[in-house]
């Protein structure tokens, strides 16, 4: 067995709209996900977050909470490697977002919903820990 393991660290964000629904994005492989994405070397989190964001959406980030809300590990879809997700609260300027690969549709679900569709391992394993 090998006894190493890496991981690829990605900070992500979670809108809660007013009745405790999370927002997801669609990407184009059909699975729904949560904002963000991969933080890049020496980079700052909250700053890969809006980056993130913004290039994957074009949405502007405009609060983000002081300390991260979760951390998740998970598989990854795409590779033999691990992830690691500090996810932080968020609060976005609109939802007025430009259709990607990365976002192809973004929806607000309750936590039974979210249990309904495809989601991304990170999201399964972040589901996990609200449902506790």
């Amino acid at each position: 067995m090998n006894d190493q393991c890496f991981y690829r660290v990605s900070v992500k964000g979670i809108v809660v709209d007013d009745d405790g629904r999370i927002l997801l994005a669609k990407e184009d492989n059909g699975l729904w996900e949560l904002l963000g994405g991969g933080l890049d070397h020496g980079e700052d989190p909250i700053e890969c977050l809006k980056r993130e964001i913004h290039e994957e959406t074009g949405l502007t980030v405009t609060r983000v909470s002081q300390s991260p809300k979760y951390f998740v590990t998970s598989d990854r879809i795409d590779s033999n490697t691990k992830t690691a997700n500090v996810v932080y609260e968020i609060e976005l300027e609109s939802l007025d977002f430009t259709p990607s690969n990365e976002c192809q549709e973004l929806r607000f679900f309750s936590v039974e919903e979210m249990k309904q569709v495809d989601l991304f391992p990170n999201v399964r394993e972040l589901l996990k820990q609200i449902d506790e």
